[in-house]
């Protein structure tokens, strides 16, 4: 079993601090002790619980899944690919921790006209945060019509969203986005990437935004640029991690080797919070991964300068 590398960029003492963490045993990366207002955030591309993925179906994982989330305890958790019947699953089995019930308010709504279809579906911690406002609009050219797909799309696709007050510090609010692009079409990675560069900000009406998703696409890529190239909104991990490496991969099929590809991001507002941590938890039981992508994950801090 390998080691996972953590990197800490600690903005608290106005230094950076680069930490080395192993585990041996289970392969779970720790993060350090988050201050009581920092948010914990992760993005995690399930696989859709109905794919015929032999012994890595989701019966062979869905307890490996709730681990991985529990362990890391997300204050936000942007997923993809995920259905309804596992969003349940994962609600009731987080809530009913003896040890550390985690409980979620679920936001969430299938992507094309089944009842039952894949959802970019939003956990929010009902402890921490109030849902004040949610939606969802379609990565189209008519995105509040459900269902549409543009450009070369292969599926339809969309943004999930919700405006959250901050109950841990009653000045603060925030826009939780999160999102899965298209896995074939190039224009429409790189229109999506740009819609939301739109839309986004309008939602928030001024307040800071988090943006989890899988975007199907790397770093440097037309997508990427367009969302984060201008320095609006910020990669966390590669403020966590300056020198891009050439084992970053975030999709893995089941396999758990890292390629150079980091498609999976956790993106936030510029000048609105700090990151504090951020991991890829390629965490393994005997050989087998809970999905095929490893979830990625940040701690971020709110901008002491900032006050919503």
């Amino acid at each position: 079993m390998g080691c996972d590398a953590v990197r800490i960029r600690s903005s608290l003492f106005g230094c950076s601090l680069y930490v080395l963490l192993c585990s041996l045993l289970s392969g779970v990366v720790s993060v350090p002790p988050a201050e009581a207002q920092d948010l914990r955030v992760m993005s995690f591309n399930v696989r859709y619980g109905t794919a015929s993925d032999g012994a890595d179906s989701w019966p062979q994982r869905q307890d490996l899944v709730v681990q991985v989330i529990r362990d890391y305890g997300p204050d936000l958790l942007g997923t993809q690919e995920l259905l309804p019947f596992q969003a349940e699953y994962l609600q009731q089995q987080l809530r009913s921790g003896a040890q550390r019930p985690l409980k979620y308010v679920y936001i969430g709504w299938s992507r094309d006209a089944s009842a039952g279809g894949e959802q970019c579906g939003l956990f929010v911690s009902e402890d921490r945060f109030e849902v004040e406002q949610s939606g969802q609009f379609w990565l189209s050219e008519r995105p509040e019509e459900k269902f549409s797909k543009s450009w070369d799309s292969s599926l339809p696709r969309v943004c999930t969203w919700a405006r959250l007050h901050d109950r841990q510090d009653s000045g603060r609010r925030l826009l939780f986005a999160n999102t899965h692009f298209d896995h074939r079409g190039g224009e429409a990675r790189l229109q999506s990437a740009r819609l939301l560069r739109s839309r986004l900000p309008e939602l928030a009406e001024g307040l800071p935004i988090v943006l989890t998703g899988d975007f199907n696409c790397g770093e440097q890529s037309p997508p990427w640029q367009a969302a984060a190239g201008d320095g609006l909104l910020v990669d966390s991990f590669r403020a966590a991690f300056p020198q891009q490496q050439g084992s970053e991969g975030t999709f893995h099929g089941f396999r758990g080797t890292a390629g150079a590809e980091r498609i999976d991001w956790i993106l936030y507002s510029a000048g609105r919070f700090q990151t504090v941590a951020a991991t890829i938890d390629r965490t393994e039981r005997g050989g087998r991964y809970p999905s095929d992508h490893f979830p990625v994950t940040a701690v971020l801090r709110y901008a002491a300068a900032v006050a919503q």
